[in-house]
């Protein structure tokens, strides 16, 4: 398991990453999100050891990583956003590289352990290429083979399909899923459809705050706006809004829309039994010679989730809580060097 406590990152008196905790936890997919400037990588960096934290305490395995960083990095498998790769090098020579940086020994289990690496990426057919004549995708992938050796415990992945085309997304979304059985993963994306397929669960992140840690089930079952009643009509608008907005379990209208030639179509919140409700529309439209060209549900997904969370503002417990952000939205304004600004 790793263990991430009150985890805190200022550059300069601007706050990254703001006082946070949460768990990953044995043989789990923990899919990390927030828009850009969030603080994932930040963050993910952190956890890694690769950047000191400001305050707070990351434990892999019950090692803290600052007081035995050697010990605990044994563990983790890390691809950052943009792979450290060298492009002078030939794949196969590179992962030797850094396969003797995590001191594999040298010879036949250093031989077994990058084939298995390249086996698994699919990237045996480039072993003798230099890197820098690699695609994008490609070049990824060997980002990707070099987390994976030494066979690690947890996996911290950055944006791991960046560059590759689908059919290669799909082979690294069955990789991540495939590695669950031995491995714990925590990857960020934002190819929200991706996390939902693969994740047991996220952390939602925006301005250095969490915004929500759950599964993606109870996420969108908690969701404020709820199912959506989405009806195409052809007929008088009028009666058709009214009949709408008159049925019982209908909360709110969210949205008209005139398409032309007599066709409308709504948007409605529903507070109740769907399918109940839009037996009720439909016949009572009917009834009122209203004809229904498309009638459907909308559930809430990881999108609409995503969306009103990271919008949704943050309420400051403390006068100290409002004097921090005032001096990281000043420092935002005096800082111009490249090492106090956070990419993602």
């Amino acid at each position: 398991m790793i263990t991430i406590e009150n985890l805190t990152k200022y550059y300069g008196k601007n706050r990254a990453v703001n006082d946070i905790s949460f768990t990953i936890n044995d043989n789990e997919i923990l899919g990390f999100l927030g828009p850009n400037g969030a603080g994932k990588s930040t963050t993910m960096n952190m956890i890694t050891g690769y950047l000191p934290m400001s305050a707070g305490k990351v434990t892999i395995n019950g090692i803290d990583i600052s007081a035995d960083p050697v010990k605990a990095k044994k563990d983790i498998g890390y691809l950052p956003e943009i792979p450290p790769l060298y492009p002078e090098m030939k794949v196969k020579e590179y992962l030797s590289f850094c396969a003797g940086l995590k001191r594999i020994p040298f010879g036949e289990k250093r031989r077994d352990e990058i084939d298995r690496v390249m086996e698994l990426l699919s990237i045996t057919d480039v072993k003798g290429k230099l890197i820098r004549n690699l695609s994008k995708g490609y070049k990824q992938r060997v980002g990707f083979a070099q987390a994976l050796l030494g066979d690690p415990k947890f996996l911290i992945l950055d944006e791991p399909t960046v560059g590759l085309d689908p059919n290669q997304v799909i082979e690294v979304r069955n990789i991540i899923r495939d590695l669950k059985k031995n491995h714990s993963v925590i990857f960020s994306s934002h190819i929200l459809s991706e996390v939902s397929e693969v994740c047991d669960r996220v952390v939602i992140i925006n301005k250095g705050d969490i915004r929500a840690i759950d599964t993606i089930e109870n996420l969108e079952s908690s969701l404020s706006t709820g199912l959506v009643l989405n009806i195409k009509v052809k007929g008088e608008k009028s009666t058709a809004a009214s009949i709408i907005e008159l049925t019982k379990g209908v909360k709110e209208m969210l949205d008209i829309t005139d398409e032309g030639s007599g066709i409308f179509s709504f948007s409605v919140q529903l507070d109740g039994d769907a399918d109940t409700i839009r037996g009720e529309i439909m016949a009572e439209l009917l009834r009122n010679n209203v004809n229904i060209l498309e009638i459907y549900t909308e559930r809430p997904n990881l999108e609409s989730v995503f969306i009103e969370l990271i919008n949704r503002p943050v309420q400051k417990h403390s006068l100290q809580e409002l004097l921090d952000e005032m001096g990281g939205e000043a420092a935002d304004e005096d800082d111009t060097t490249d090492d106090t600004k956070e990419e993602n």
